[in-house]
Parts: C-alpha cells; sequence; structure tokens
C-alpha cells in the first residue's frame, strides 16, 4: 500500500472529486488496481490487471488516472532506457535505486545506506547542496546470465556491453582483415553503440572503432569479467 499505511478510501474519492473529472468509480477502480501491486508496472500492464478484474477502459483514462495520481504525490513515473514508462509506488521517507536488466527489462530495486552516505560526502566535498538524486544501474541479471551461452558473435552484443574476443571465425580472409585492426583473441572490447542495424562502433585499446555487421558476425565474444575494466587514462 502506498505510504506503507491505509489510506482511506473516502480519502481517494475526496481528491479525485476536488479534481472534478467526474467518473469517480472507475477511477477509484484503477487506483485499486495499482495499489494491488507492488510491480513497477507499465500502462499496458496496470490495463491488465484492470482486464483481469473485469473492467476494460480506454488507455487514455487510465493514463490520465495515473498522471493525476503522480501529481498527487501518490506514485511516481520512471523512464528506463529501451523501456516504455512505468509508474511505481511513492513511498514517503524511503528511497531506493533501480538495477535493470538490459536483456529481459526485469527492474530491481535496492538500498544501501554507504551508497547515500557517499553521495552526501562527494556534494557536500563540492558545495553542493543535495535535494535528491537518482541511480541506475544497467547490466546483465542474474537469470539471463544463466542462459547465455559461452561465446557470441559481436554482432549481438548490446550497447554498453564489455566483452573478450574468445576467436576469430570465417577463414583467412577475415583472420587477416582483423588483425589488421589489432583484433586478437584475449582483447577487450566495448560495445558504444549496436542497434542491430548497420555498423557497431566498439572501443578497442582506447579507441573507437566503426565494424560492419558481417566482419562482426566473425568475431566470437564473451562477457568480460566485472572487474576486468578499459584503461584509457594517459600515462605521465
Amino acid at each position: 500500500m502506498i505510504n506503507d499505511s491505509h489510506f482511506e478510501r473516502s480519502n481517494f474519492r475526496a481528491l479525485i472529486e476536488t479534481d472534478g473529472l467526474g467518473d469517480t468509480e472507475d477511477r477509484l477502480n484503477v487506483i485499486d488496481a495499482f495499489l494491488s501491486t507492488e510491480e513497477h508496472v507499465t500502462l499496458e500492464d496496470l490495463m491488465q490487471i484492470l482486464r483481469n478484474s473485469g473492467y476494460d477502459y480506454e488507455p487514455g483514462f487510465v493514463r490520465q488516472c495515473m498522471s493525476r495520481w503522480v501529481a498527487h504525490g501518490f506514485a511516481q513515473k520512471e523512464h528506463f532506457d529501451g523501456q516504455p514508462p512505468r509508474y511505481e509506488h511513492r513511498h514517503l521517507g524511503k528511497h531506493h535505486d533501480h538495477l535493470i536488466c538490459t536483456k529481459c527489462g526485469r527492474i530491481e530495486e535496492f538500498s544501501n545506506d554507504d551508497l547515500e552516505r557517499l553521495q552526501l560526502k562527494i556534494a557536500a566535498e563540492n558545495g553542493f547542496h543535495m535535494l535528491q538524486h537518482k541511480m541506475e544501474i544497467y547490466g546483465i541479471c542474474s537469470n539471463c546470465l544463466s542462459r547465455i551461452s559461452p561465446f557470441m558473435p559481436l554482432a549481438m552484443a548490446k550497447s554498453g556491453e564489455r566483452v573478450v574476443i574468445k576467436e576469430i571465425i570465417g577463414g583467412r580472409e577475415a583472420a587477416v582483415r582483423l588483425a589488421s585492426m589489432g583484433f586478437r583473441p584475449g582483447d577487450l572490447l566495448e560495445v558504444i553503440n549496436n542497434t542491430g542495424q548497420g555498423r557497431l562502433i566498439v572501443g578497442h585499446e582506447c579507441a573507437r572503432l566503426a565494424l560492419g555487421r558481417g566482419i562482426a558476425q566473425k568475431v566470437m565474444v564473451s562477457l568480460a569479467p566485472p572487474d576486468q575494466l578499459m584503461d584509457c587514462r594517459e600515462t605521465p
């Protein structure tokens, strides 16, 4: 329940009636559906919950209801990269951040007191008074990691992933071409941009390179360990 307390339905009704938008009972049904889950729900998720309860409202109506609920401070609307907007409960006095899986879209909440204190310390050291903040960590959840095959073509790697070259396939011509670009098994690559079409942009030995999808299919890679980083600091 929002704010971890029972906010009487009569008070919800009073807020809706104050808005003067009408359809009070229908708007209360949307609130009930939203309060029935603690998940980060998209508009379509919320409509499915309503349909499961026997209600079939237009998307515009449900969106309007949630916009008013956000404005009243009982919900917040989140925008995560590559996903439709999601609504979540806004709990007073509590803060959490998010882990977002770039493969399945799973969102996990987390909180860490040490991290909160560190952020306040950093802000203070820079003469900055922090009012609010949010942290979003994008990566791959444990479920998706367990399903990833050991090797995959570089062309399948997602933007932001760091991968290690394991093997060059496709014959001597491909091997010679990639060798001329400095690509060797064991090298670390950072996928800067891969839209699924056209060229990939990758970081390799602190340089940005554009690769055609055909040649990228011949570079077999695996995900790099979390502690393996590309060090591009200038040496004195």
